[in-house]
């Protein structure tokens, strides 16, 4: 198995967002690490898998209706 690794830059440019946005705004929240992100050699640079981003996405970009995001990633239907 081959993985795609991405650097927030090259992540930022495929999902049309902001370096920034996916910093401060999607890692840990919707972007988990040993999931969808890993830190090569315990360092602090941070490499994206790209084929995890891309299975996942369309799980949190349905319209369930009303949910509540839980803080395991997965979301309550209310």
């Amino acid at each position: 198995m081959t993985d795609t690794y991405l650097t927030t830059d090259e992540l930022a440019v495929r999902i049309k967002y902001d370096a920034r946005t996916i910093r401060e705004r999607l890692k840990d929240s919707v972007l988990f690490e040993g999931v969808h992100y890993i830190r090569p050699f315990g360092g602090r640079k941070i490499l994206y898998l790209w084929e995890a981003i891309e299975r996942d996405m369309p799980k949190h970009s349905q319209n369930t209706g009303f949910v509540l995001p839980m803080a395991n990633g997965g979301v309550c239907h209310g």
